[in-house]
């Protein structure tokens, strides 16, 4: 058997579940790598994916608590898109992506994790990448560490506006 340690997981593991909706809470102060929360402003917010995929892979979440696109205004929408761009731009340069994916699963059976609050996933990706193992091996491999992650795009996102 295999043993792989991510010690960095024992906190939530421990955690009592919060109750409420944890975009919503995320809002509720300003981006610091307790909530995760990268950057902020009117329209959205855009933060780490507690569990990624791989390094970089963040999540743009609209203010509005709403599971659906149709119950975004238009310029929540627009916002999103536009934050989308950005964090791809963000990815390239700060990560050397060579291509990146972006995710949208709307309700429980797309498989949203979250299903009252929609959200955007976006992540780098590598040619070469080990996105197998997770499918052969039932292993995910990511190379630096969650903090590390969230001051490198912290510091790419300072003095941006969307």
């Amino acid at each position: 058997m295999e043993i792989v340690y991510t010690p960095w997981r024992l906190p939530y593991v421990q955690a009592k579940p919060t109750d409420g909706c944890v975009f919503c809470a995320a809002q509720k102060a300003p981006p610091s790598f307790e909530n995760l929360v990268v950057y902020s402003d009117e329209n959205l917010l855009i933060m780490l994916n507690r569990f990624p995929y791989t390094n970089g892979h963040m999540l743009v979440v609209p203010r509005p608590h709403v599971s659906s696109l149709t119950g975004l205004e238009e310029s929540h929408r627009c916002a999103s898109v536009r934050a989308l761009t950005l964090c791809e731009v963000l990815l390239r340069d700060l990560f050397r992506a060579h291509g990146v994916n972006v995710g949208l699963n709307l309700g429980q059976a797309a498989g949203a994790g979250i299903i009252d609050h929609l959200h955007w996933h976006i992540l780098p990706r590598w040619i070469g990448d080990t996105n197998f193992c997770t499918v052969v091996s039932e292993l995910r491999v990511i190379p630096e560490d969650l903090k590390a992650t969230y001051d490198r795009l912290a510091g790419g996102f300072a003095g941006k506006t969307i």
